[in-house]
């Protein structure tokens, strides 16, 4: 009986667990993803770049250069064959010549998760009607403040960081920290730079096991979990790139070269010691009077073994396409969404509205 439970509750049980021994390298990874089908095909190479509403998530101080008083954005997108949903949607709004606010929501949860604790009764009878469901959700809304500064080329931006994490009705953590991104114009080169969760961003949990769900954990030998405090670490993202016009300006060519700098230990990145590690990537667009464009990046640099285990570093390419229509613009990637090689390739769609108020 206490085998058959043990697999009955293998699903519930691996969550809370995960949850509870997270290592603080991984903490808040779905943070990380990235947003925008522009970005992604990319290779998440925007930071010095970015000039819409996803500058609230690339970098605040790109909020700047939007060129409406609004902005709109939305990206659905699915991870391992639609069982995880990764929703994002944000809104940038000018205040004045010289600031700009932003919101951004993201959602990443995998929903429906059988809930098998109660399956069998006191009794050791089966009854399906004990089964419910329940969803593991990570919430993350970010509040971005943009400014000017009065030094000619240089921007500065913030985000105010609030996390939200569930786990059904069984645990569930708040989280808060904060980013600061600066941009840099000059001449035709750009510059930029985000520290995430720059002070630390702590994310503390809390777990509520009714009395039968803990007699399950007790009879199938797992351990209760308790209350505790997960913290994630500063993260450095760079970024440098140029824009080039071509034929009477009609044809434009961007590329930037970008590298995510970490400093929770090694890491099996391209350039990975203890504690720093850094991860490189590239990114190029070409456009056609600003109508439609052409994407491409490499990304997920990573050094590994193949089948004789003899070393060999292994390179996520990435592909996209964008059209924009006077307010309206729709963008494509196909992408390794998450840069984890053990997931299969997806086809992003995001899009974005541009809103100007009537003189």
């Amino acid at each position: 009986m206490r085998k058959i439970k043990a697999l009955l509750t293998a699903a519930l049980f691996s969550a809370l667990t995960c949850v509870q021994a997270q290592s603080v390298k991984y903490s808040d990874e779905f943070l990380q993803i990235g947003v925008s089908a522009r970005a992604l095909a990319m290779g998440n190479s925007v930071v010095a770049s970015v000039d819409d509403v996803t500058a609230g998530y690339w970098n605040p101080a790109g909020l700047l250069a939007i060129k409406s008083n609004m902005e709109f954005s939305l990206m659905h997108a699915e991870y391992f064959a639609g069982i995880a949903k990764y929703d994002y949607a944000a809104l940038s709004y000018r205040i004045d010549t010289s600031s700009v606010f932003g919101f951004t929501a993201i959602r990443f949860g995998v929903d429906d998760i059988p809930n098998t604790t109660q399956l069998i009764d006191a009794s050791g009878n089966v009854d399906y009607d004990n089964i419910t469901s329940f969803s593991a959700a990570d919430y993350g809304f970010l509040l971005s403040y943009a400014r000017k500064i009065g030094i000619p080329g240089l921007d500065l931006g913030a985000n105010v960081k609030i996390v939200r994490r569930v786990v059904g009705d069984f645990a569930g953590a708040w989280g808060f920290g904060f980013d600061f991104g600066a941009q840099y114009k000059y001449k035709q080169w750009l510059f930029g730079a985000v520290l995430r969760d720059a002070t630390s961003t702590f994310n503390a949990w809390t777990y509520n096991l009714d009395e039968a769900t803990q007699q399950v954990f007790q009879e199938t030998g797992n351990a209760i979990p308790a209350d505790n405090v997960e913290v994630t670490l500063p993260r450095l993202l760079l970024g440098a790139g140029r824009k080039f016009k071509f034929f009477h300006d009609k044809v434009s060519l961007s590329g930037e070269l970008g590298a995510d700098i970490t400093f929770d230990g090694k890491r099996n990145t391209l350039i990975s010691s203890n504690p720093v590690s850094v991860d490189p990537h590239l990114g190029v667009e070409i456009g056609y009077k600003g109508f439609v464009f052409l994407r491409g990046g490499i990304s997920n640099i990573q050094n590994s073994t193949d089948v004789t285990g003899a070393p060999i570093t292994t390179v996520q390419p990435d592909f996209g396409v964008g059209i924009k229509i006077k307010s309206f613009a729709l963008d494509y990637a196909l992408t390794n969404i998450g840069n984890t090689s053990v997931a299969l390739y997806s086809n992003i769609f995001s899009i974005k509205f541009d809103i100007n108020k009537k003189t």
